[in-house]
């Protein structure tokens, strides 16, 4: 059985094995419920933009005056949300462009409203994108609303048997084997899959294809 962190990786490695070599450009981005606070839709962002910069030969010249301008500004100061959604329209507009994004769920919600109105700016004027999102099935709503409805959505479900195998599995590679018993195996055995469809409904967003 695959977390959605590791069904994220899966997609991220196989779109950059298919990249290698083209004109394409693929980005990446893992929320984390511990760190939701710090990961503010700016942030977010961002971390996105860097990542496809820094795969670019030559930065764009709109993109470098932007910092150059902002650096003008009174103390110094990062690009705003605002900026950073332009500079990823630009960046995105040349060429076809991933953007993976994991556990959109754990993003804090207004954050996420901020979030998802971006992509969807940037959906608007950069026909050449396609996004990769997976989040509990709570925010499906959300995402198909925000993004004005262009997504294909995909819910996994993994079955019991997968479950309890995957557990089996993680219980046998416990490098402290003495701090479980059988009573404790068994009961892990038999809660954890009694609430797995919860747990673990992840619902998969692209962009539709042209």
């Amino acid at each position: 059985m695959l977390t959605s962190c590791e069904y994220s990786s899966l997609v991220i490695d196989r779109l950059c094995d298919q990249a290698r070599g083209q004109n394409v450009a693929v980005a990446c981005f893992y929320f984390d419920f511990a760190a939701r606070r710090e990961q503010s839709s700016t942030s977010m962002l961002g971390a996105i933009l860097k990542q496809i910069l820094g795969a670019l030969e030559e930065i764009p010249k709109e993109i470098s005056q932007a910092y150059e301008d902002q650096k003008k500004v009174i103390g110094g100061r990062g690009p705003q949300l605002s900026d950073i959604t332009k500079m990823l329209q630009t960046t995105s507009s040349g060429r076809l462009t991933f953007l993976c994004i994991d556990a959109m769920d754990e993003c804090v919600p207004e954050h996420r409203v901020k979030i998802l109105n971006s992509l969807n700016q940037i959906l608007q004027k950069s026909p050449g994108i396609r996004i990769f999102m997976t989040g509990r099935q709570h925010v499906q709503a959300e995402i198909q609303k925000r993004l004005s409805g262009r997504v294909a959505s995909i819910a996994i479900t993994p079955k019991k048997g997968d479950v309890i195998g995957y557990l089996r599995t993680r219980l046998e590679e416990d490098t402290n084997p003495d701090a479980m018993d059988d009573n404790l195996e068994a009961d892990i055995l038999r809660r954890i899959p009694e609430d797995i469809s919860e747990m673990y409904v992840e619902v998969t967003t692209f962009r539709e294809l042209p």
